[in-house]
Parts: C-alpha cells; structure tokens; sequence
C-alpha cells in the first residue's frame, strides 16, 4: 500500500518552554555573508545529460574555487535533473540528503505497442513496498532490497513510449522498475529516459543550470555584485527541512558543537513526528543548524520530560565558538 511521501508530511510546533536568544551571537541563515554561503551553502543545479555526477561536482568545486564540495545522491551521466551540490561544511549535511525521497519523471519504451490501460495498470502494481536487485551496471552490491514507490502517476502515452511521474524513497532504480513493468506486460521494456523532479527537500522548479552558476560567478568576481550568486545559493539548513526539528537554548548550543548530547532542560520547542531513533535536527532559536542527532526520546518523552538525555549527537554541523561556552 503507497504512504504518503515525507516532504507533504506536514508537522506542527510543540513548545516546551520559551526563552530570548542573544542577537549578538549566531546569525539567521538568509542573512549570511556571502564568503559564509559559500562555506555553509547548498546549490541546487539541474544536471545536464552527459556528465557524470562526479564531474558536475568537480565542475562546481573548481569554479567557486573550493576545497570540497559533494552531492545529494548520483545521477546517471545521461539522466538530466535535481542535484544538489553541498558547498565545503555543508557536505555534512549529505547525511540527511542521501536517505530523502526522490521524484522523476521517466518515459518508458515497451518492446511492442500496448494499450494505455495495460500499461496504466501494470505501474499501478508497483505502488507501496517493492524487492529491487540493482541493475548489472549499479555501482553497489546486487543483493536483494526493499524500497518503497510512494506514487505513480501515469501522464500520456501510445505506441510503445508511456511517460509517467513516480515518488519513490532513496536507492529505488527506474530503470528496474520499468523492466518490471515490462515483465508484468509480457512484452518487455526499458527506460527511455529520465529526469528527476525532486530530491528530498529541492526540485526541480528552484534548480539552476550551470550556464546561469557561470553567468552568476562572472558578475561576482568581474563586477564585484553579489546578489545574482546569492540568489543560487541556500542556506545548508534547506537540507533538514524534512527532519522533525528540535529547538534550543543559546547555552546549550556550544556543549552540543563539542559532541555532547542533546539533555531536555536545553530544549525550548520541537515539531511533531518525533519518535524514538529518528533522525532530527537540532537547531538555534534563529534557525540555525547545530547537529544532526538520533532522538532518544519520542516527542510525547520530550514534552512530560524535565531531565535526561533526548536526542545523541551524530553530526555537528555549527563551529564550535559560534555561542558562548556555558558549561
């Protein structure tokens, strides 16, 4: 049975305590400097065919003159869409991006003509829990895994070509899939091509290509203005969007860029949906990211708690300084 995908979850604030923050430390994240972005930042580019994921990156990394950079999740070299490049300390965040839900749209070819409705009611078959084998040319291990098709949407076809949208959880392969399909039809079948929508928080509407990153650059270095790179470039915090957020005090802040972790007095609110050993952020009263942690407490724990530890450090992601040390 399909589930409703994690980014039309919606959650809601539940406050524990409230409290100031300091304006005189930390700093919202749309306000950044620029020299920050490009040290905290995410861009969010739209892949074109040909290269590989890998190369995209080494493209970005070279023009912004960085020393690391990543991505949020491959690409294959003909397959065009959503990549986010994470920028030097907001590779980081690839952790929350890897696992995130993934959208595409693909064009299956089936080795004989077939009607619409056969074809229509063959994808239907593949919604809700599926066992996948990576294909032969993947670069992981084929053993056997299950992953999960949140929606297909079938858009227009005939012939032989079917275009369709499908929302799927992380690692799911559409070329697999539509060779099932094609299984199912008794005719056989293949991807034609693809192109992905979404990946986890970032789509394909807010994308850039790397024309308009060049263009961008050009101005910033050549006429010194800032606010068309500015504009490419979002706050690594646009990563997390979809982890279950919890908020906290300016003097918990700095123990938890030390590793420690996160104990309830320190929390001031958090949102709906946390349950034990999920994956959240933990974040400053300005929306700022500090960690990324794993919940040892459900939300309902958080809330009648006065003590104990809620949530263990997996990834700090502030550096350490950013708030005054008060422990």
């Amino acid at each position: 049975m399909a589930t409703t995908p994690p980014w039309e979850l919606r959650r809601e604030i539940i406050v524990k305590d409230e409290e100031e923050t300091d304006p005189e430390y930390g700093c919202p994240p749309e306000e950044r400097p620029l020299k920050d972005l490009l040290r905290f930042g995410i861009i969010n580019l739209d892949k074109p065919p040909g290269p590989t994921s890998h190369e995209v990156v080494a493209w970005v990394k070279r023009l912004l003159v960085l020393d690391k950079a990543g991505h949020g999740g491959t690409l294959d070299p003909k397959v065009t869409g959503v990549l986010p490049i994470v920028l030097e300390e907001a590779t980081k965040v690839v952790q929350a991006l890897l696992p995130s839900g993934k959208e595409y749209v693909c064009i299956l070819r089936t080795h004989r003509e077939e009607s619409e409705d056969r074809v229509r009611e063959a994808l239907k078959l593949f919604e809700g829990e599926i066992w996948q084998r990576p294909p032969l040319r993947s670069s992981v291990s084929r053993r056997l895994r299950k992953r999960r098709i949140y929606r297909i949407e079938y858009l227009e076809g005939n012939g032989r070509d079917f275009l369709f949208k499908v929302a799927c959880s992380a690692g799911t392969y559409i070329r697999k899939l539509c060779y099932d399909v094609g299984e199912v039809l008794g005719c056989g079948a293949h991807m034609r091509e693809l192109r992905r929508t979404r990946s986890g928080p970032f789509t394909e509407r807010g994308s850039h290509t790397m024309y308009k990153l060049v263009d961008a650059v050009d101005l910033w270095r050549e006429e010194g203005e800032e606010e068309p790179l500015r504009r490419l470039i979002q706050p690594m915090e646009a990563a997390l969007e979809l982890l279950p957020k919890i908020y906290i005090r300016d003097s918990a802040v700095d123990a938890l860029c030390h590793g420690a972790a996160l104990a309830v007095p320190g929390i001031l609110r958090f949102e709906s949906g946390i349950e034990r050993g999920t994956m959240v952020a933990v974040m400053t009263q300005k929306g700022e990211a500090v960690t990324i942690s794993r919940a040892l407490m459900s939300g309902k724990e958080i809330l009648k708690a006065e003590h104990g530890l809620a949530a263990k450090t997996l990834r700090v992601l502030m550096p350490r300084g950013t708030y005054p040390r008060t422990w």
